[in-house]
């Protein structure tokens, strides 16, 4: 892909700055003054990590668009957002509605070719941008080069028939021959179009909390079709041995006392066999000259060398220091290192 912006450059203190870059730049100001407008302070490296994903997330958004003219549909899925946000504020509410109408009022008439302009522009001026981000690359929807992945699978843009047949028409428009081919993909006709009222489903979910549980994409990797439409995430039990391992820790360290239990005396048996069965069943036929001891291994706690774990442990001493604000940028940067 070309670009198609102007070539003239700008010099600005000795850097000389393609129009792009210039335009890359001021968007990378809105982005700061935006993150900086509540009482949330990030450092460099936090904002930079925060404009990648940004950056990234929308350039995905706009390239996978199944027609250009649902890139108003992805704005209206954000403006959907933003309204759950606002739900006890009429007023601000009220403002994303008037958003919504003069949106619909600017580009609702614009055509088919008007919008593809508008798709291509947009791709362009991302186009040298290949960050990688974990959460494309878990849902294979981006590769390791940071490219992103196209789907060859599910149902194709409005208005528009599956792919597989070519058509040839004479002069008058009368069709006069038809080739079918396979097309290679799992491809089936749209139900409806989203909606683009104020209030409707807009079918398209591109542009929807790509964090929500079930997110579905279709992409072709490796020459497979792979459907992910199917897969959710499934929410992992707890492991109910988590708090008996911490418990037994604690005694390692002294720092919990042990409760003897009131009934019998606790223990553990070691079975070599399979089951209880196959054990009973080798001591029936064991000979009756092989004999074995019981060993006896004494676990319990000596009194003295907790005291001295005690007053080890007492002597770490561990202060509360005040938050500064530069560390909320440090715990986002981490929250965004395990995406």
């Amino acid at each position: 892909m070309t670009s198609s912006l102007p070539c003239s450059v700008e010099s600005y203190g000795g850097i000389i700055q393609t129009p792009r870059a210039l335009l890359q730049e001021a968007l990378r100001t809105v982005y700061d003054r935006l993150a900086h407008a509540s009482i949330m302070r990030l450092n460099q490296a936090s904002m930079d990590k925060l404009y990648d994903l940004m950056t990234m997330a929308f350039k995905y958004q706009v390239l996978l668009c199944p027609r250009p003219k649902d890139v108003l549909l992805v704005t209206f899925n954000h403006l959907d957002a933003i309204k759950e946000f606002i739900q006890d504020s009429p007023t601000i509410k009220h403002q994303v509605d008037e958003t919504f109408r003069q949106l619909t009022e600017t580009y609702g008439g614009l055509s088919a070719g008007e919008f593809q302009l508008i798709r291509q522009t947009l791709l362009i001026f991302f186009q040298d941008l290949h960050i990688r981000v974990s959460i494309f690359l878990k849902e294979r929807v981006q590769n390791s080069n940071g490219h992103f992945v196209l789907p060859v699978s599910g149902p194709v843009p409005w208005g528009t028939e599956v792919p597989g047949v070519i058509r040839m028409f004479n002069k008058k428009g009368e069709e006069i021959r038809k080739i079918e081919f396979k097309h290679g993909g799992n491809y089936v006709t749209a139900l409806r179009e989203g909606s683009f009222e104020l209030h409707g489903d807009r079918v398209l979910k591109l542009g929807t909390n790509m964090y929500s549980v079930n997110r579905s994409v279709e992409t072709h990797m490796s020459g497979a079709s792979k459907n992910l439409a199917s897969r959710t995430q499934e929410s992992i039990p707890p492991n109910p041995l988590a708090k008996e391992e911490l418990n037994l820790l604690a005694r390692l360290m002294g720092g919990m006392e042990i409760k003897k239990p009131s009934g019998p005396e606790p223990g553990f048996r070691l079975n070599l066999f399979t089951t209880d069965e196959e054990e009973e069943q080798a001591a029936l036929t064991r000979p009756e000259e092989l004999s074995y001891e019981v060993i006896n291994i004494q676990a319990t706690q000596d009194q003295q060398r907790n005291e001295e774990l005690a007053r080890i442990m007492g002597e770490f001493e561990i202060t509360e220091q005040p938050r500064s604000s530069a560390s909320k940028g440090d715990d986002l940067l981490a929250m965004m290192d395990e995406l």
